[in-house]
């Protein structure tokens, strides 16, 4: 027989637990919360089934509820077991609604708003030209190492550029996927202890050095930045900015303020403004600082260079290699800059490798000695980007060798 009516259960206050008969209860919290509670024994062990808050649940539904939960009862099925059931088998139905394709969409969505619109719609146009055509139908837990290698493997000695930043998008996808509980297991995406087991890194190397862009010698340069210094603008700003930092074009078109330390002498980029996506740092000479110095902020935009009609708010990509091309050098590219530091290094100094490497953000140590050597050298490359600037003003005499830190058999 049932205890409770209607207006009992919507004036009930007191904290407690009221009995509507046959193990259905109305419980009351201290916080004036009420919800319901069917408390019923199967097999000689006592279990408890929440049935939903009031007023969600009125007093009619949760009697219905609980008279479905005791039917089950009676046929030795465990209410509790079949609404676990019940869950499992709605949320395998909605995983399989669930694609790679609309997996990585919506990961796009909520996780590259960050980005400037050019590497925005790079990510997608990846995607779609190598991954989802391959993968985009599959369900995130359908995916194993044999499709990762289906992707990749076209590509991964032809464009090792676009092979690693796509290995790194479908990592990143596949662990949302994991978290959304669309996936189990490992990472297929991996590199490091997986598919750095199975993809050859030596491959990737020479392709990248088939990949030469246009450069100046280095002879050439400090003319050239005499001539670059005596122009006005925010294009020659931009280009002698990337020359003494033997910075990517990209780093510099997209900088902002905040990302500078004149004081310091530094320009700390964050991981996701970087093609390795590790935080780094640069070291400013003082050829760079007083650039920077000259440099007029532009109110209301956080870029050193900002954009005019752009909707991404940062200067074009293609503003530097224009005024290469006014300035009557259509074969040279701003890329190669950065190959003419590097060969300058390598000729007229005696800075290790690795400093050398380190200050074009490349970080060839192997994984052990990476572990343990935290070090990102920021001195020795201030002292390199220094001697680099002090060159690119006043050409040196010939054989003088900058740098103190002598190569082995040097």
């Amino acid at each position: 027989m049932n205890e409770l009516n209607p207006k009992q259960v919507e004036h009930l206050t007191e904290p407690g637990r009221y009995s509507d008969g046959d193990g259905l209860y109305l419980v009351i919290k201290a916080g004036g919360n009420k919800s319901w509670l069917l408390r019923y024994q199967l097999n000689g062990k006592r279990r408890d089934m929440g049935l939903g808050p009031y007023p969600a649940a009125k007093l009619k539904a949760a009697r219905q509820a609980a008279a479905e939960a005791r039917a089950l009862i009676l046929k030795g099925c465990d209410p509790l077991d079949e609404r676990q059931r019940r869950k499992e088998a709605q949320s395998a139905e909605q995983a399989k609604a669930v694609t790679f394709k609309s997996l990585a969409l919506n990961y796009h969505a909520s996780h590259c708003q960050h980005l400037t619109e050019g590497r925005r719609k790079g990510w997608l146009s990846i995607m779609e030209r190598y991954a989802f055509p391959f993968i985009g139908s599959l369900q995130p837990e359908q995916i194993q190492t044999e499709h990762v290698l289906r992707v990749l493997r076209p590509i991964w000695s032809e464009k090792p550029p676009t092979a690693n930043e796509l290995r790194s998008y479908l990592e990143s996808v596949l662990d949302a996927g994991k978290t959304l509980k669309l996936r189990t297991g490992d990472n297929p995406a991996r590199w490091r202890g997986h598919l750095d087991n199975l993809l050859s890194r030596a491959d990737k190397k020479r392709a990248r050095q088939k990949e030469k862009h246009p450069a100046m010698a280095w002879q050439e340069l400090p003319s050239f930045m005499a001539r670059l210094a005596r122009m006005e603008g925010r294009d020659s700003a931009a280009l002698q900015l990337v020359i003494l930092t033997a910075a990517r074009a990209g780093m510099v078109r997209c900088a902002t303020w905040d990302e500078f330390d004149l004081e310091a002498a530094t320009w700390r980029l964050p991981a996701e403004r970087m093609k390795t996506r590790q935080a780094f740092t640069v070291p400013l000479s003082r050829q760079a600082v007083e650039l920077l110095q000259t440099i007029p902020r532009i109110a209301g935009s956080p870029y050193l260079f900002p954009g005019t009609g752009s909707k991404s708010g940062v200067m074009h990509r293609g503003a530097t290699y224009n005024l290469l091309h006014s300035m009557g050098l259509p074969d040279i590219t701003t890329h190669g800059f950065r190959a003419t530091f590097r060969t300058w290094a390598s000729e007229c100094t005696h800075y290790p490798r690795e400093v050398c490497e380190l200050a074009l953000a490349h970080d060839e140590r192997d994984q052990t000695e990476a572990a343990y050597s935290r070090s990102n050298l920021l001195e020795k490359r201030r002292e390199l980007m220094q001697a680099w600037a002090d060159y690119t003003a006043t050409a040196p005499a010939a054989n003088v060798v900058h740098g103190i830190f002598g190569r082995v058999g040097a």
